[in-house]
């Protein structure tokens, strides 16, 4: 497309000293978030889509503020501000990287790339393989797609079955989320090192880390390190949950640069806009967001964990933003009483039709569920 030209350092320019905020217009500004107008007319409570309560870091707001001159111009030569960083951090080379509207179109990219059906099985495509429960998103992509979906139960201990994975592994792809959602609970690093060494590797295996950042367990670790080995591996990261950009749609996958070659022309052009862009980018320069989003998200966490097991409600151990606990009776009707109080908490999950996924929200937020979750249990 036809765009007037402007350098990557000019555009690193603009966002970091605020150039564009200066063109003559009523004064408007991100950054200083307030209370959403809307959330707080109808005192609802969202505990439902494992979001960000805190929002986006301030110095995100104010690229946003600042990049508003940039709105005219279209953001494909601009990605590499983004991409450049993200490689450092990643210690990949740029090529590695692929930016995506979120990493749900990294998860959809990947479904179209290497899913469809057995008969045609053009380059490689073929089946989805994934656990059950996870995330479902890109079930539905695969199955649009027309590729068969084999779902395999997770263990007892809530982690990926990776033996009966590996043994149902044709051409096609394996989806694992980890840490997982809905369960929070992660598959351990050893056991997924030993897979991926032993996945053929005409399969692709995708890795959605979208909740990498909350995951602090010792038997926990990013793949990204193994991409350098592995040609058929992927490995999906997001803005959305510890950067607080669910609403902005940023994300991004790390693979060998043929991989990123096959996934690319499945892609519309310039799906990142240049807010998000310039959010995601001033996220990263931020030394606070990451360990405050822990901290808070720890503490909330705990909370809300120990006054359900004072209940008698157990969680499953949560390496998330969220969390997963046996109701100990069907929780579709718990659900709907909840929201009929103005607290939204996750969807029915068939898997494991007794248990509740809990985004864990601000303190306030979850003694407003405890009471709430009282009531409806008693």
């Amino acid at each position: 497309m036809n765009t007037i030209a402007i350098s990557r350092r000019r555009f690193a320019q603009l966002l970091g000293a605020g150039a564009a905020a200066t063109v003559a217009r009523p004064a408007l500004s991100f950054a200083t978030p307030k209370t959403f107008e809307i959330a707080a007319a109808s005192k609802v409570v969202r505990l439902s889509a494992n979001e960000n309560p805190y929002g986006p870091s301030p110095k995100a707001l104010q690229a946003i503020t600042d990049s508003f001159g940039l709105a005219c111009r279209y953001p494909d030569e601009h990605n590499n501000v983004l991409i450049e960083k993200l490689a450092r951090l990643n210690d990949v080379n740029r090529e590695q990287i692929l930016l995506g509207d979120g990493s749900g179109e990294i998860l959809k990219l990947c479904a179209e790339t290497f899913t469809g059906p057995i008969a045609s099985n053009k380059n490689g495509r073929g089946i989805l393989i994934v656990a059950d429960p996870t995330f479902e998103a890109i079930v539905n992509n695969a199955s649009v797609n027309g590729a068969e979906v084999v779902k395999v139960p997770l263990t007892s201990g809530f982690a990926h079955d990776l033996p009966k994975m590996l043994a149902a592994a044709k051409d096609g792809l394996i989806y694992i989320c980890n840490p997982n959602n809905p369960t929070a609970s992660i598959t351990p690093k050893n056991e997924l090192r030993e897979f991926i060494a032993n996945t053929p590797h005409q399969t692709m295996i995708l890795v959605d880390e979208a909740y990498f950042h909350y995951a602090d367990g010792p038997d926990y670790e990013s793949v990204i390190p193994l991409v350098k080995d592995y040609p058929n591996m992927i490995v999906a990261r997001t803005f959305s949950k510890i950067y607080g950009m669910a609403g902005l749609r940023c994300g991004y996958c790390v693979a060998q640069k043929e991989t990123i070659d096959r996934m690319r022309p499945h892609q519309m052009w310039d799906s990142v806009n240049c807010m998000a862009l310039a959010a995601a980018s001033a996220s990263l320069d931020d030394p606070e967001q990451v360990p405050n989003g822990q901290r808070l998200n720890s503490e909330a966490k705990a909370f809300v964990t120990s006054e359900l097991d004072k209940m008698g409600y157990k969680s499953i151990p949560s390496q998330a933003n969220f969390i997963m606990f046996d109701c100990k009776r069907p929780v579709v009707p718990l659900i709907q009483a909840l929201k009929r109080r103005n607290v939204q908490v996750g969807r029915l999950f068939p898997a494991l039709p007794n248990y509740m996924r809990l985004t864990i929200g601000k303190r306030a937020e979850m003694e407003i569920f405890l009471s709430a979750f009282r009531q409806v249990m008693a």
